[in-house]
């Protein structure tokens, strides 16, 4: 990944995606807004408590660092689930901060719409197929990540928009590490159900019955699963809870937070 900052808006972006063209991503952190208190300064949660305004000031300034426009954003109303919702013309035309219907993962062919989905820990990913020119942004908490989000927003771009998943692009954003991310068994369970044996490797037993997960590295695998080619999965090193200072966690701070977000949109032409 590409760390940049564009006008004090820190953000990162993914080289495949950049070297491919014809698309404006980022991650962001929570460096370069006009947020205060809990939530300073580049807050993109509409659902934090910050105010309106400054939240919409944040996505101008992000919206603009990244490249991108200041067409129709589409977000999800996250609930840890594994759901791909296709975005279609008919899907457009709620407001910022209006309620959107339940799914983790979004994906469309439409030029000029932005996808986000957002995260303060969990894993943000972000799929690109250039040939076809469809993209989509994925939530995998370590229930979605469990439930394959990935691959199965990878298989929807397969199967409703003819993308090949070896032509499909993938950036796995900064999230909690392997270093940070200490569970007890239910998590690793789930993640051995999924996967088999090949969950292993990313699983460590602590003294204690305690566990620390790769959460990103269980994606990249769901992903080379759904087809993906190795050499096309893009991860961010960072762990988000190794660096407060730079993102928010949910897992240091609780709820008194803001949230960051990944967008993606394909530029017109």
């Amino acid at each position: 990944m590409t760390e940049q900052n564009i006008g004090g808006v820190v953000l990162h972006t993914s080289r495949l995606f950049a070297a491919a063209g014809g698309v404006a991503h980022g991650f962001s952190t929570r460096l370069g807004g006009v947020s205060e208190g809990v939530w300073a300064s580049l807050n993109l949660g509409v659902t934090r408590g910050d105010r309106r305004e400054a939240v919409e000031e944040n996505y101008r300034r992000f919206r603009a660092a990244m490249g991108g426009s200041d067409g129709p954003l589409v977000k999800t109303n996250q609930v840890h689930g594994a759901a791909v919702r296709p975005i279609r013309p008919e899907d457009l035309g709620r407001g910022l901060h209006d309620p959107e219907p339940e799914a983790d993962g979004l994906v469309t062919d439409l030029p000029g719409v932005t996808l986000a989905v957002y995260s303060a820990d969990c894993i943000p990913v972000l799929l690109y197929h250039p040939g076809r020119r469809v993209i989509a942004a994925v939530h995998a908490g370590w229930r979605g990540t469990a439930g394959q989000i990935a691959a199965a927003a990878a298989e929807k771009m397969a199967s409703e928009y003819g993308c090949s998943p070896s032509g499909i692009l993938a950036a796995i954003g900064p999230g909690i590490g392997p270093c940070c991310f200490e569970t007890h068994e239910d998590v690793p369970r789930a993640m051995l159900d999924a996967f088999g044996d090949a969950a292993r490797p990313y699983i460590r037993g602590l003294p204690g019955g305690k566990f620390r997960v790769d959460l990103k590295g269980l994606n990249a695998l769901a992903l080379t699963r759904a087809g993906l080619d190795p050499a096309h999965i893009e991860t961010d090193g960072d762990c988000t809870a190794c660096h407060p200072d730079k993102y928010w966690s949910h897992r240091l701070t609780g709820p008194d937070r803001g949230s960051m977000a990944a967008l993606i949109e394909l530029t017109a032409g």
